[in-house]
């Protein structure tokens, strides 16, 4: 059976993050059989960070800020975990699955497929999305 997405539920988790008058900077995709679904939202990163487990895919949408200290600004990623256990078949249908959550998540600066859970680290996603940034005009870090 193909998989669908429940696409008001998850533009309404969407944008949550995209909104910069709350504090809500993750939003997580599940699967409920063939259906695509919020599995929650919030302010703490690694609340989504335990979503992560060795027998789960799902998506992650993540505000991170970054900048220097004349400058702030927020970066959108998309995440695509997939966990250690997860069966051959369900790695195979992520990809075309993904293009189903790409419909509601469309503003996002990088992307990441992601299985080890160290690269999930709040700071390896802030510096991949810094490099995409092009230009680094931060003094503090020379």
């Amino acid at each position: 059976m193909a998989t669908r997405i429940d696409k008001e539920a998850c533009r309404d988790a969407y944008n949550l993050v995209r909104d910069d008058n709350t504090e809500t900077n993750w939003a997580a995709f599940k699967y409920e059989g063939n259906v695509i679904v919020p599995a929650g939202h919030g302010t703490d990163y690694e609340e989504f960070k335990s979503l992560c487990t060795d027998d789960v895919r799902l998506f992650g949408f993540v505000r991170i800020t970054t900048g220097d200290a004349m400058s702030k600004r927020a970066k959108f990623t998309l995440i695509t975990w997939i966990g250690e256990n997860v069966s051959g078949l369900q790695r195979a249908k992520i990809s075309t699955d993904k293009t189903l959550v790409k419909d509601i998540v469309q503003n996002f600066a990088k992307e990441f497929m992601i299985s080890d859970p160290r690269e999930l680290e709040e700071d390896y996603l802030r510096t991949e999305l810094k490099k995409a940034g092009g230009a680094n005009y931060d003094a503090q870090a020379e």
